[in-house]
């Protein structure tokens, strides 16, 4: 045993220990951040390990980091390594040339990028074209401007307003947090106590170098990466980098061949919960595995959305439009108009002109319009307990096509029970248990010990006066059902009084299993003996073949043959057949002592205890299916997502949870597994990644069962077979394995999404397409996922994909809006000005404020429609074939409804000016510089006045037949209208007529305010011009009609083929 070491912990440890046990509560999201990078970087290194050196060259720092051995060197060879004394430390000499040259011991601050991401708000989308715009009209107000027009410098700053009120709106749907890392300093100690020239010293953390002898204490935190070099029981609670709060007891010895998971090495910030010890510093400040991390947090670069991409690639269209047309109008202007019509145009009324085709192509409307649609359907999901984390991925959700899901708590409602035990070749139910209990039986009683001494749950102290039944226990769903049934089973509740325990091997997810090393304080107990009891308990199929002996009801032993041995396997299968989960429990009594390890923290030594084991028994442990889950699997079903169960349980019990709960629906059982896959390889076609079975079977088998040691072996070719299942289950995975999954499918154009609760999902959940959480979960699943499901009910999930795909169609709808109007009515009239001659039909600020005013309420109306039809029996959209704008809508918006709108707004511009002006159709065509002082007896006020008028009437005209014709056509896009009215239950949407009066009231503001009237030249229109456009209005509708009536016959099928 190792001598204590000697030295105390002072008041200013205590301090600093108490400091660091009370965080803030808002550091909690920078360590679940900080959990997710760790658990990705732990397991890249656990895959380039075992990987070929092929694979490691590809990335150099994975590469770099397997290369750290500072765990694996001897004593001797880390001191050479440093030119540091073990014992006495290093010299002060040497201290102060590594600390000029290494740098402090602090982690940089992170970027905070903000100046990049203003940049991003005010430049991004459609502002480079407004920015572009505002610059030529404060040009063409000053100097090119002769005289200068106010009305151009107030069209620049009101173009500069829309700017800002875009930025404001990209600000607040950017959820990003870019200071991940900076409260990181802030979670380290002040002061660190270290050994120099032999003496010990209190010193400030920065001063710390590598090659430090420094003193580890119970209540402090570690202050760099640090290799142990002599412990006495040490231990570290990781949960600032792994999220597990459990404390991991330290050794000097390599434990882990890489470097974050090996024992021996105490990373920079994290606690030390027990013990004392020494070590040695390896890595200091940017250096640590923290410092590394934090560095990867601040730097990770999220992937844009669907939607992002999608919005991008129309931004990319409308600016080439936008652009090609503007150059265009300019070029024709000094080829032709300048030298044609020289008092037509001048140079600051050709960039106005040019700038008015950019203004009138981008729908300076739609970023506000989207964020705000998207942030109303995430508060309206919040209602039914759906917490959207990110704006931008709810449409994501219409395109999940696969849905990874985890067992215990998601698919099943996590309230495990032991519902039978069996021992030697008897099973107990409950009523048989009660009686084992009143008879003492001793199979039975050591069954139940075994189940509480080797157990790492317990009740909460603070339910101790209820029942058991209701008691809280705290520990993990499997531990907890045992633990309830081995108390209420117990004879004598002072048993697990009787032993000290000295070891402990925690349950993990690669070895499935758990062992604790007890030893009786005398040998009056249920196993008399007063040697060490090794007490093993976990996965069936990995224990059994350890086991040499198995326990009979009565007590005695015998050897565990191959016909008892296939009894426990024919028991095993037949319980798992039934969606029983199954744990085997065994037990040795050491009969060397020196079998058990001097150090009890070399796990690898412990582990060779759990060989020569006598079986105990068997407990079935039920955890039944949530009552809904079963209608949830038929309609993700019928809405085309498959859902594949991830699960770490036993292959048996997770295809029968998987039949109960409705993922495996073949009637005769028919089950695929790796087996099949092998011989399906060699009838395999692939032609650029898309995948055809050539199968000679009259029926198609539909369910595939692989484990995670399958999963570890299949090759590129099978997993092109895998994903033609409708129906698969993967058992016994690790994380690492479960985050390949995802990728996998993910690399042959699946959507996934994941669900997951726990620390070891978060790498899957921040991989998947769509990171789904239970709200129940870790803190750490839920920080790396895009949704939560705040109920921990999986049924939300309908709701969430439900939401998804209609917030697709209105966002469709909201567009198609947004273009007639807010775009190509108001190009024609730029262009009719340009190329016929016509007085300027539009102002620019007209259009600016169709866009931003007028069309605002109604598009963000259209948000509040109901589904035409049951979105969830349609299949998820392909992104790469149905994108949110496509030919189609545009043909729609553009040549249909645009045409429509800017034919009739014209119509009214030439009626108003012949019923008011005396103007003929044929005094406006080709006026070009006629329209001057003296045309048709007017003066030059005169002529400006009959043209604003009759630019407001062309606006109204816009107004009324948008906002009380488009947007009940744009409502349904194959229903009529009367099949969806918006008064009706089914289809109610009052939202709309309140959008229609706002929008009237703003168009009212707009050329009724005597403010605006003056400076940005609107003016009052007759009343009648108010009326006139509601014929038209209706004309759309049901021109509209006409056409869905086509679509919906699919006859002819020019009408259905270009139906949007």
């Amino acid at each position: 045993m190792e001598k204590k070491l000697d030295f105390k912990v002072t008041k200013d440890d205590n301090e600093i220990a108490s400091t660091s046990r009370n965080k803030p509560i808002l550091l909690e999201k920078r360590k679940s951040q900080l959990s997710i990078e760790y658990r990705t970087l732990s397991i890249k290194l656990e895959e380039s390990r075992t990987g070929t050196l092929e694979d490691k060259e590809k990335d150099p720092n994975i590469k770099k980091e397997l290369e750290i051995d500072f765990h694996k060197l001897s004593l001797h060879e880390l001191g050479l390594r440093f030119n540091t004394d073990t014992s006495s430390g290093l010299t002060s000499t040497i201290a102060t040339q590594r600390l000029q040259r290494n740098g402090k011991n602090l982690i940089s601050p992170p970027d905070s990028k903000i100046f990049k991401k203003i940049f991003g708000y005010i430049f991004g989308g459609f502002c480079p074209l407004l920015w572009f715009a505002s610059l030529i009209c404060f040009l063409a107000w000053e100097p090119l401007g002769n005289p200068p027009d106010k009305t151009n410098m107030g069209l620049a700053i009101l173009i500069l307003i829309v700017i800002f009120l875009q930025a404001v709106f990209n600000g607040y749907q950017d959820w990003s947090s870019f200071a991940v890392m900076k409260s990181i300093n802030s979670m380290l100690p002040s002061t660190t106590t270290f050994i120099r020239d032999g003496k010990t010293q209190t010193v400030p953390l920065y001063s710390l170098i590598i090659g430090d002898l420094i003193v580890l204490k119970l209540g402090t935190k570690v202050p760099a990466d640090v290799r142990i070099i002599h412990q006495v029981d040490l231990k570290f609670d990781k949960s600032v980098l792994t999220g597990e709060n459990k404390p991991v007891s330290a050794s000097v010895d390599m434990t882990d061949d890489i470097y974050l998971e090996s024992r021996n090495i105490g990373l920079m910030g994290t606690l030390i919960t027990n013990g004392e010890a020494l070590g040695i510093v390896v890595a200091t400040g940017d250096r640590t595995v923290m410092g590394k991390i934090a560095k990867l947090s601040s730097n990770t670069q999220h992937e844009s959305s669907i939607l992002q991409k999608e919005i991008t690639k129309f931004v990319i269209i409308i600016t080439c439009l936008a652009i090609i047309t503007s150059s265009l109008t300019l070029i024709i202007w000094a080829s032709w108009l300048r030298s044609s019509y020289p008092n037509f145009i001048n140079l600051s009324g050709a960039l106005i002109n040019a700038i008015g085709v950019l203004v009138a192509y981008v729908p300076e409307g739609l970023p506000i319009a989207v964020t705000l649609t998207l942030t109303l359907v995430a508060r309206k999901m919040a209602k039914q307990k759906v917490l959207v984390k990110n704006l931008t991925v709810v449409e994501t959700l219409g395109c999940v096509n696969v849905i990874a899901s985890d067992k215990t708590g998601t698919l099943t409602q996590n309230r495990m029970f032991v519902d039978k035990v069996h021992i030697g070749n008897e099973s107990y139910d409950q009523e048989k248990s009660l009686q084992a209990k009143n008879s003492e039986s001793l199979g039975f009683c050591q069954l139940v010990s075994v189940g509480r001494l080797c157990n790492a749950a317990s009740f909460d102290p603070k339910t101790a006066d209820l029942s058991i039944d209701e008691r809280i226990i705290l520990g993990d769903g499997t531990d907890s059902a045992v633990l309830r049934f081995v108390t209420k089973y117990a004879i004598d509740d002072s048993e697990v009084d009787r032993y000290i325990k000295i070891a402990e091997i925690p349950f993990n997810s690669k070895n499935k299993w758990m062992l604790r090393v007890m030893k009786p304080k005398d040998n009056i107990n249920l196993y008399n003996t007063n040697r060490h009891i090794v007490l093993v308990k976990g996965a069936p199929d990995v224990l059994l073949g350890n086991c040499t002996r198995i326990l009979e009801p009565d007590g005695t032993e015998r050897p565990l043959d191959d016909r008892a041995r296939q009894s426990l396997t024919d028991k095993l299968s037949e319980w798992c057949g039934t969606g029983t989960r199954v744990i085997l429990l065994c037990r040795r009594i050491i009969t060397n002592e020196s079998e058990i390890p001097s150090d009890t923290s070399d796990l690898e030594a412990l582990g060779q205890l759990s060989y020569n084991l006598t079986v105990i028994g068997l407990m079935g442990i039920l955890d039944p299916p949530r009552p809904e889950i079963l209608e949830v699997i038929r309609t993700c079903r019928g809405a085309g997502i498959r859902v594949f169960m991830v699960t770490g349980d036993y292959s048996l019990t997770a295809a029968s949870i998987a039949k109960l709960v409705g993922i495996f629906t073949d009637s005769d059982n028919i089950i695929h597994t790796i087996t099949d896959l092998d011989q399906l390889s060699d009838k395999l076609e692939i032609v650029e990644h898309k995948t055809s079975t050539i199968l000679e079977s009259p029926k198609k088998v539909t369910s595939l069962l692989l484990t995670g040691s399958d999963v570890a072996t299949l090759s590129d070719k099978q997993w092109d077979i895998v994903i033609t299942y409708d129906e698969i289950v993967f058992a016994r995975t690790t994380p690492e394995q479960k985050l390949r999954i995802v990728q996998e499918f993910q690399n042959r154009d699946s959507i996934v999404g994941v669900t997951g609760d726990g620390v070891n999902d978060a790498p899957a959940l921040k991989a998947a397409n769509i990171g789904i959480a239970m709200g129940g979960g870790s803190e750490v699943a839920i920080e790396a996922a895009d949704m939560v499901l705040l109920d921990n009910n999986f049924s939300s999930i309908v709701v969430a994909l439900e939401s998804g795909r209609l917030v697709f169609d209105n966002l469709k709808k909201v567009i198609l809006y947004l273009l007639p109007a807010g775009s190509w009515s108001e190009l024609i009239p730029v262009l009719v000005n340009v190329f016929l001659g016509v007085p300027s039909p539009l102002s620019t600020f007209l259009m600016i404020c169709i866009c931003v005013l007028t069309d605002m309420l109604p598009s963000i109306a259209l948000m509040y429609e109901k589904a035409e039809k049951d979105v969830l029996t349609r299949p998820p959209r392909n992104p790469k074939k149905s994108t949110l704008v496509d030919w189609k809508l545009l043909v729609h918006a553009y040549l249909f409804l645009g045409m429509i709108e800017a034919f009739f707004s014209h119509v009214m511009y030439f009626h108003y000016m012949q019923l008011y002006g005396g103007f003929s159709a044929s005094d406006l065509l080709f006026a070009y510089d006629k329209w001057t002082d003296g045309y048709k007896n007017y003066t030059q006020d005169q002529l400006n006045e009959f043209m604003y008028t009759g630019q407001c009437v062309l606006f109204v005209s816009l107004v009324v037949m948008q906002s009380c014709g488009n947007v009940f056509a744009t409502r349904t896009r194959y229903l009529s209208l009367f099949q969806h009215l918006p008064i009706k239950q089914r289809s109610k949407n009052y939202y709309i007529f309140a959008a229609q009066v706002g929008s009237i009231l703003l168009a009212c503001f707009v050329i009724y305010t005597p403010g605006i009237n003056e400076s940005l030249n609107t003016r009052p229109i007759p009343v009648e011009f108010w009326f006139f456009p509601l014929v038209f209005a209706v004309t759309i509708v049901i021109v509209d009609e006409i056409r869905k009536f086509f679509v919906r016959r699919r006859s002819p099928s020019f009408f259905y083929k270009l139906a949007w």
